[in-house]
Order: C-alpha cells, then structure tokens, then sequence
C-alpha cells in the first residue's frame, strides 16, 4: 500500500463496519459478483449468487454486476454489520477475513 499501513486500513474498516447498518440483502436473481484480488490472479466470479461466500485470502476489489444490492462483511461468516453494495457498484475489501451475500 502506498502510505497507509495494513494496520490503518484494517482499523479504518473496523471503524466502518460499526457506522454502516447492517442489511442483509435478497438473493441475486441474476447476474454475478466479481472479485479481483491480484494482477497475478484470475478474476472470481459468483454466478447467481445466494447465502453467503468467503472472499479469497487475496481479494482486493467486489464489483457487483447482478440485478441486487450484495453485502460485504469485514469477517468470513457475514455477521458482522455490513456495506451494501448496489448494482453496477464496487466496493474495496479487507483482504484475509471478508465475505459477501446476495
């Protein structure tokens, strides 16, 4: 990372999963999430997802492409209160520990 350390963004996303209600979002009726993770790593993509999924240990970037708002939580079992993330939309996550649902 540039001139933040590792540290000042995980207590940034700390302190955001306590501002940012949680909502639990309806299944994704079409449509895929993307998650880039590294110049060196294919993209994942999630067709259609339901329930709840772990990111990859190295993900960087969740680009939501369905028709529904997705959830991404800052811990692997989306528990934690959560960012929603709209259609069309992307969100930064936390590499090591974040999930989503849709």
């Amino acid at each position: 990372m540039h001139r933040f350390g590792v540290a000042t963004v995980l207590a940034a996303a700390g302190a955001l999963s306590v501002f940012v209600p949680a909502a639990h979002a309806a299944p994704a009726s079409g449509g895929d999430v993307a998650v880039f993770r590294t110049e060196i790593s294919p993209v994942t993509v999630y067709e259609n997802p339901r329930g709840c999924h772990k990111l990859p240990v190295d993900s960087h970037v969740l680009v939501n492409r369905s028709d529904r708002p997705v959830t991404v939580y800052g811990d692997p079992l989306c528990l934690t209160p959560g960012l929603v993330v709209q259609p069309g939309h992307g969100a930064h996550v936390v590499p090591g520990s974040g999930s989503f649902s849709g």
